[in-house]
């Protein structure tokens, strides 16, 4: 039977497909600036006709065939955006690696991946330049050389039918619990979790303006910062964070909606009463915050900076997209809370006898929806891990109210089993957080030979400042249960973070 999947499609239409909204973006007002990024504008009519040159010179210039993998390593830029949506167009799918890892990490992502091509920014392609790739045979270097390259290609061709399973993008795990692994994220994901995202979070409009200050190789910065682009609103992108140039564009630019991780809002709200007075507007409708869990101390600074009514604390993977989102009526209300489930979004929780859990009972978060990734890149035993009967978990432990929020206790590997008693060292570091000595702290287990486990704290101090186990028994004394103290405390200059401001605890278990 004929219908709209089979018949030949027009030149530049892809069904489900990231471009597909950005084109008609474009056709509604072209001449409208879509991305700005220091002192470079973009148009939508620009951005459409280099998108539409890259995807020509992936596939007639370079011979790249659908399906094949490429990789991109840079710092946030609009080029960035159009790299990847480009390629996306020619049926080529992107790992976006993270600039900041060491060049033999990224040489591994890469071949990793079976990168045919690889665009690097200045900085990485100057760090890459003696390294060699197993499967790339092109590097293009983003500035002149894209351009140059861009400059040869032709316009628009005639684009491969994209199936909307097919892999858009391939982000790699920050390796919070090990090895990276490839996730294979579909476009029909992207698609649906962006309309999720406009409905939800309403700061998405042709009305809207933007602001991205979070890596765009961790995918959720990449997901809002091509959000603006594909509901026809304006985005300025910083290429790297600095929090007093944040403040300063969220008031100039007249900013209606950003997104952050933890640690951004930290620093930002760290900054003089002056930089803070200075960076405000009265248009912001909304402030997003994920990746990370928040402090509860911290959103009721958020929450009295920008005031009520604004911000949304979300929670997701890379694997399952969006998963719930604490709205701004019940940031105060519900404490540790990470909301209710996103549309379109179902979550069960599951006990140790794989029985769904009660209120208030603590069990593995699995999830449900169409914006599911299709599995870990050539790991076919942790893709079955992660897959049950068609839900998906990434192994956090959570509990549900008995109004149906969800409050994230902890990943299951991060879980401390100690003299028999099961431990969530975030319930430890919420509290810990608190201390008037403690700039940042993340507990960890350590082998021990009487309990199995202990607790050891890692503790980044105020500065001037140094804690001991014995403050932190006073401080915790009749808020925790004995055996929840820390009774190691290592005090450390910093955290080892990725990209996306998680703490990587398995660095911090080999620190023996």
């Amino acid at each position: 039977m004929t219908n709209a999947y089979t018949m030949p499609l027009p030149i530049g239409f892809q069904h489900m497909s990231l471009a597909g909204g950005i084109r008609a973006a474009a056709q509604r007002n072209p001449n409208k600036v879509v991305y700005k990024c220091g002192q470079t504008l973009r148009t939508y009519r620009e951005f459409v006709e280099r998108m539409d040159r890259i995807s020509s010179g992936l596939s007639s210039g370079l011979g790249l065939k659908p399906g094949t993998h490429g990789a991109i390593v840079s710092q946030n830029c609009i080029e960035y955006i159009e790299i990847l949506v480009g390629a996306s167009q020619a049926g080529v799918a992107l790992a976006t690696v993270n600039p900041r890892l060491t060049p033999n990490e990224i040489v591994a992502v890469c071949d990793d991946a079976g990168a045919q091509v690889v665009f690097a920014d200045a900085d990485c392609a100057e760090a890459l330049k003696d390294s060699r790739f197993a499967t790339a045979t092109t590097i293009i270097v983003i500035g002149d050389d894209l351009d140059s390259w861009l400059q040869k290609a032709t316009g628009i061709i005639q684009l491969p039918v994209i199936n909307e399973w097919d892999t858009l993008v391939i982000p790699y795990t920050s390796g919070t619990t090990g090895k990276p692994k490839g996730v294979l994220v579909p476009h029909r994901s992207r698609v649906i979790t962006l309309f999720s995202c406009a409905v939800e979070y309403g700061c998405y409009s042709p009305d809207d303006r933007f602001l991205a200050i979070a890596p765009m190789c961790h995918g959720a910065g990449m997901l809002f910062a091509l959000a603006p682009a594909f509901f026809g609103g304006y985005c300025e992108i910083m290429s790297k964070f600095e929090p007093e140039a944040v403040l300063r564009a969220y008031a100039s630019e007249q900013i209606t909606g950003f997104f952050g991780v933890p640690t951004h809002f930290k620093v930002m709200m760290g900054q003089e009463k002056a930089i803070l007075d200075a960076g405000r507007n009265n248009v912001l409708r909304a402030v997003i915050s994920n990746a990370a869990a928040m402090p509860q101390a911290l959103k009721e600074v958020l929450v009295d900076y920008f005031g009520e009514g604004l911000l949304h604390e979300t929670y997701g993977s890379t694997e399952a997209s969006v998963v719930s989102n604490l709205r701004p009526a019940d940031q105060l209300r519900k404490q540790q809370c990470v909301g209710q489930p996103f549309p379109y979004t179902q979550v069960k929780l599951l006990n140790t006898d794989g029985e769904e859990c009660a209120p208030e009972e603590v069990g593995e978060l699995f999830t449900l929806s169409p914006c599911l990734f299709n599995g870990y890149w050539q790991r076919d035993e942790a893709t079955a891990e992660a897959f049950r009967d068609g839900w998906v978990t990434v192994g956090d432990m959570a509990k549900k109210d008995d109004e149906g929020h969800l409050y994230i206790v902890d990943r299951k590997k991060d879980m401390v089993i100690s003299g028999g008693y099961n431990i969530f060292p975030r319930e430890i570091e919420e509290w810990l957080f608190k201390h008037p000595d403690i700039a940042d702290i993340a507990v960890v287990g350590v082998p021990d030979e009487k309990w199995g486990e202990s607790l050891r704290a890692f503790v980044v101090g105020k500065e001037g400042a140094s804690v001991d186990a014995k403050s932190v028994a006073e401080f915790c004394d009749g808020q925790l249960s004995g055996f929840k103290i820390p009774k190691d405390i290592v005090m450390i200059d910093s955290l080892p973070r990725n990209a996306n401001g998680k703490v990587l605890k398995t660095e911090l278990r080999k620190n023996d």
